[in-house]
């Protein structure tokens, strides 16, 4: 079982498509953690910063620029900006709560803004430019799903972000599938199809050797 006590939190981030059920499993994960007596919380992106706040308030409404890389460029650098305030910022950062032994379970990192914000070669680069110096997180776990089984989610859901189209989550998953073909740690891919229980199993499969060893 894991240790009662750790000496570090880990930081470890969920990521997929829209409507691959990340929240769900952040949930399950974090009810887990608890169970376990271990200090732990989900801290999404965007944060709950000033700059996260902004992120959303853009992200639930039509894009007030003149084309879709404008919007793009513009929150490809409020995510870099609140991703660094998330990091970093001596309030409730992750790296200050991984280092009071708190885990941090966070439902997107930089691997979404490589996968969103980025349509060309040169927006790719420009992104990754944006990123680079962020640290990879202890832990990686991507939820695979087709696109149109998300969308159905996401129109049961009856609420649409401006990301939210059968186009731009077919563009999004062929960039996730390229970050995670140059990603050089390891990490966990799931079939986001199966049920709720049968993917939070697999996630605790995924963490337990790694975790238990400390």
């Amino acid at each position: 079982m894991l240790n009662t006590v750790e000496k570090q939190g880990y930081f470890i981030v969920l990521e997929g498509i829209d409507g691959a059920g990340s929240t769900t499993q952040a949930e399950f994960l974090q009810d887990y953690f608890l169970k376990k007596d271990q200090k732990v919380i989900i801290s999404p992106e965007p944060s709950n910063g000033k700059i996260g706040k902004l992120l959303r308030e853009f992200l639930g409404h039509q894009n007030p620029f003149p084309n879709q890389d404008l919007y793009d460029q513009q929150m490809a650098y409020l995510f870099a900006a609140d991703r660094h305030y998330h990091l970093y910022n001596n309030i409730d950062g992750v790296k200050k709560l991984t280092a009071e032994n708190t885990h941090i379970i966070t439902t997107r990192y930089y691997f979404s803004s490589l996968a969103y914000n980025a349509k060309t070669e040169k927006e790719f680069e420009f992104v990754s430019l944006l990123n680079k110096d962020f640290p990879p997180p202890d832990f990686l776990i991507y939820l695979d799903i087709p696109v149109d089984v998300a969308l159905k989610r996401i129109i049961d859901r009856g609420i649409l972000e401006i990301y939210e189209t059968k186009e731009k989550l077919t563009q999004v998953k062929n960039n996730f599938e390229r970050i995670l073909n140059n990603y050089p740690y390891n990490y966990l891919r799931i079939d986001a199809t199966k049920s709720r229980e049968e993917i939070h199993q697999k996630i605790i499969d995924f963490l337990f050797p790694s975790i238990k060893k400390y």
